[in-house]
Parts: structure tokens; C-alpha cells; sequence
């Protein structure tokens, strides 16, 4: 038996998760690899991170050196921390919950930890393309991120 920590990216106007990383720890390098997932995808849409705004909890994972320079400083983005811990990022304590939930018994059934990044990498997929979200007019988030670049806006607010 082993416990594993997911690390998602959230946007979040459209509760897409953009980058997540799954391990053994929930530490700064762990962090640090959904960050850099995240920077790709966005990347790979065209939207530049510069100036975006970063929100999360004050856990160490997020104030310690290496995650202040390579978000902040490199990727010149805003960090906003929550002044009560996880109870101020109800968006992601939203997505955990219900991630959790309805994936439970799939992820118990996995018997390795590749089977079990693999499951959540499927679960994620589904949630970013296929799963209609009420926060966003019962709408896929993938659908609401396009939308928004085909408008020529860009996410401001990412989440983790």
C-alpha cells in the first residue's frame, strides 16, 4: 500500500486543470513539475504566463526559494497566498473534493503507481473534456478555455 500526492494547476475562470504532476511527496519538486506542465500547455495555446496572478495556500511547498524564483522571478508571475491555509482556495478544495469522490474506487483499484498515474491522467482528461461543470454553465472547461482564446483573452488566475 502506498500513498500518492496529486499537484494540479487550475485556471481559474474555467476550473481547467492545466498542469498537474502526481509522486510520492507533496514537495516543492513535485510542484515545481506541474508548474512546468502547465507552462507547456499554455505554451502550446499561445498564452504567455507573464503577469498572470498564482494562488495558493502558504504551505512550505509554496514559499520556499526554488518555487518563489522559478514561478515568480522567471516566469514573471504575481503570487497571491491565501490568508486561511486551504479553506481560502475553495476552487481547489472544490476540485479535490469532487475528483476524489468520483474517483475513489477507480484509483483503489490500481495496482501499481504507474497504473495509478495513468488512471489519473485519464480522470483528468475526462474532467478537462468531457465532464460538464455547473460553475461554468454545465459546460466542458476545455470548451471555456478555447472560447477564451479564440477571443483574444487570456487566463489571469491559476490556481494550485
Amino acid at each position: 500500500l502506498y500513498k500518492a500526492y496529486l499537484m494540479p494547476i487550475l485556471e481559474h475562470g474555467t476550473r481547467g486543470v492545466l498542469g498537474w504532476a502526481v509522486g510520492f511527496c507533496a514537495n516543492t519538486e513535485l510542484a515545481l513539475m506541474a508548474w512546468q506542465n502547465a507552462k507547456e500547455f499554455l505554451k502550446a495555446q499561445k498564452v504567455s504566463v507573464s503577469g498572470m496572478i498564482m494562488h495558493h495556500d502558504q504551505d512550505t511547498v509554496y514559499t520556499g526559494y526554488r518555487w518563489v524564483r522559478e514561478v515568480l522571478l522567471e516566469s514573471k508571475l504575481r503570487i497571491s497566498y491565501s490568508l486561511n491555509g486551504a479553506k481560502g482556495n475553495t476552487i481547489m478544495e472544490s476540485f479535490f473534493s469532487r475528483f476524489k469522490e468520483e474517483n475513489q474506487s477507480l484509483f483503489y483499484e490500481a495496482n501499481t503507481f504507474s497504473e495509478l498515474a495513468e488512471m489519473i491522467k485519464k480522470r483528468i482528461r475526462y474532467y478537462n473534456h468531457e465532464r460538464l461543470h455547473s460553475s461554468i454553465g454545465y459546460r466542458v472547461p476545455m470548451e471555456v478555455f478555447q472560447q477564451l482564446i479564440s477571443e483574444q483573452r487570456r487566463p489571469h488566475f491559476l490556481q494550485c
